[in-house]
């Protein structure tokens, strides 16, 4: 489900009002976490972090001309979804997610290949966010992502 808007503030003013405060603390918890170099913005209907063109002139190979995205954040019909796509492209963060969810959360961890879902607000494990926010640098998200794309 994608929100048209065209800044974080409005992004967040469009999702359901029980939501907000939390969607922003989340929102807050990862932008105070992230190695410094991404940026954060509006795409792809979600908010985020990416990397600037700056940084990596070659971008996004999906959308030519637009920053790497890297993190992301969208309010869905049934929870909040966090988007890491480290988790994805680099199978040991995963693996230390997944062994360290259960230590931050009683609930079943629910979650795709870079997607976590979090349908109960009140059991959303921000400090394990938080840690899974500083592992992965500007400079080692260029470098996985270049020997992916080689693949």
């Amino acid at each position: 489900m994608q929100i048209p808007s065209i800044s974080i503030e409005d992004y967040i003013s469009k999702i359901p009002e029980e939501r907000q405060k939390v969607f922003k603390k989340m929102f807050d918890t990862v932008s105070d976490n992230l190695p410094q170099g991404f940026e954060k913005g509006v795409s792809y209907g979600m908010v985020g972090w990416n990397v600037p063109l700056e940084t990596f002139p070659a971008g996004y190979h999906c959308t030519p001309g637009s920053a790497l995205p890297f993190m992301g954040m969208a309010s869905q019909k049934n929870f909040i979804a966090l988007y890491h796509m480290g988790m994805y492209a680099k199978p040991e963060l995963l693996d230390w997610f997944v062994t360290e969810f259960p230590k931050h959360s009683k609930r079943k961890l629910d979650m795709g290949k870079s997607c976590i879902r979090f349908k109960k607000m009140d059991e959303i494990p921000f400090e394990l966010i938080a840690e899974l926010s500083k592992k992965m640098t500007v400079d080692e998200w260029i470098n996985i992502y270049e020997s992916n794309l080689k693949k």
